[in-house]
């Protein structure tokens, strides 16, 4: 179980203003909308590429006081939030929600950044910020790698049987995915990897693209896509997730792609806990 609190705090000569809750609440959403925009594209922060993450969901068991918090542990089990890892940042001095943004593209990119956290509550007082990233426990009930994989399947044809729009891209309804069973065995591979490995990437540590794991496999389709999810506890939510993100939600929809090979991997010793794989293929 992991707890980190930090506090950045600014100096400023311009007045300090009152805001009403209404107000506070608008800048309150619209940080969390920046933050899922940043973690929507693939970012480089201190030297470190990052790939694109699946947005944060808000949760109201994570809008703490800005405050007199006290032990953070004891307020979100108070919340009946059951945490894993979590992590608050406090800013003193942004006047809203873009100069809260720019504060933590600029010193926190790595915790924003970070796939382990997917969960976030953002509560505000005039200039004060707190902003809590958190992971609860898994929830029980998983089947095996392969029987969730077909769930994310399932679930993935209901979506791609009706239009979409996936940020600034238009999809017209697509024919439903095939289970690939040499695709099931990469996304079982990578999940692994990256469980047991305790990293996010689509490239793996020896260097391998989505692509060339297909090949090594055997598979000979011309075209491979890959989603990767971590920290999610069940197919529902990751897909979800994917959905709600542009990129991931562009494989999703992508009428080239007729075949689905998928699986996730648990590692208790792993930052992010569970993570997900999720190939696609042109037959």
């Amino acid at each position: 179980m992991r707890i980190r609190s930090i506090m950045l705090c600014f100096t400023s000569l311009s007045l300090w203003l009152s805001l009403s809750p209404m107000a506070s609440a608008a800048d309150e959403a619209q940080l969390i909308q920046s933050l899922n925009v940043y973690r929507s594209q693939a970012q480089r922060c201190v030297d470190q590429a990052y790939a694109e993450l699946p947005p944060l969901v808000p949760d109201p068991r994570l809008v703490l006081p800005v405050e007199g918090v006290g032990d953070l542990q004891q307020a979100l089990s108070r919340a009946a939030y059951p945490m894993v890892n979590v992590q608050a940042i406090r800013l003193s001095g942004p006047r809203d929600a873009q100069a809260a943004m720019a504060v933590l593209r600029e010193s926190f990119c790595k915790v924003v950044l970070d796939p382990q956290f997917v969960d976030v509550g953002v509560s505000r007082v005039d200039r004060d910020w707190r902003i809590v990233l958190a992971r609860q426990m898994l929830g029980g009930g998983l089947g095996d790698g392969a029987a969730e994989g077909q769930k994310l399947l399932a679930l993935i044809n209901v979506l791609r049987g009706q239009p979409r729009q996936c940020g600034s891209q238009s999809f017209a309804a697509a024919a439903p995915l095939v289970w690939n069973a040499s695709l099931a065995s990469v996304a079982d591979s990578h999940s692994r990897a990256m469980a047991n490995g305790n990293y996010f990437d689509h490239r793996d540590r020896d260097g391998h693209t989505p692509g060339d794991r297909a090949e090594i496999a055997g598979y000979a389709g011309p075209q491979v896509g890959e989603n990767i999810a971590a920290g999610r506890d069940n197919a529902t939510k990751v897909v979800d997730g994917w959905l709600a993100s542009p990129g991931h939600c562009a494989n999703l929809m992508n009428p080239q792609f007729g075949e689905l090979g998928a699986s996730y991997a648990v590692d208790p010793r792993s930052d992010a806990g569970i993570y997900w794989t999720a190939v696609f293929g042109q037959p």
